[in-house]
């Protein structure tokens, strides 16, 4: 096995334990309709974390009662891990952002002035205009579908059986 290969399968074993520890952060979530979970990583450390919900000091209710729409002062995921950061001693110049769904195209443009170099999705966001912009900005975005974990497996296996 190539030396590329096995830094390849390596990456993306990572990127499943991290998108793993993502989705389980997503459910500190309040929000009813979608819970959403983000990791930022450097140096293979985690030095962000967020999720959906609204700001400090506002109630945990995501959703209007009368019509269950989300309420527009609602951060998402990605945006609380990015403005945490900020408020920390930590850089998240040349890090990976893991998130549970593709950013919004609001999203995107903070991914993009944080110093992001990789985007790690797993479901996709109804409108895809984040994903687009962060290609264009030369962000490298990667769409980590549900069925990489058996392939994952499968190539262990494999590797482990030459």
């Amino acid at each position: 096995m190539e030396e590329t290969e096995v830094a390849n399968i390596k990456q993306r074993e990572l990127d499943e334990r991290y998108m793993a520890m993502a989705r389980v952060w997503a459910e500190n979530s309040y929000c009813v309709r979608r819970k959403v979970g983000a990791l930022i990583v450097k140096d293979k450390m985690i030095i962000s974390d967020g999720y959906n919900g609204t700001p400090s000091g506002f109630e945990n209710v995501c959703e209007w009662e009368h019509d269950g729409r989300t309420k527009p002062y609602v951060l998402h995921a990605e945006a609380n891990a990015i403005t945490k950061v900020a408020k920390s001693q930590s850089s998240s110049l040349g890090a990976t952002l893991y998130i549970t769904a593709s950013p919004c195209i609001e999203c995107a443009k903070l991914i993009i002035q944080a110093g992001i170099i990789r985007v790690v999705y797993a479901d996709k966001y109804h409108a895809m205009e984040g994903v687009e912009l962060l290609k264009r900005a030369c962000i490298d975005v990667v769409e980590l579908k549900t069925n990489d974990e058996l392939e994952v497996l499968k190539r262990l296996v494999n590797r482990l059986e030459e």
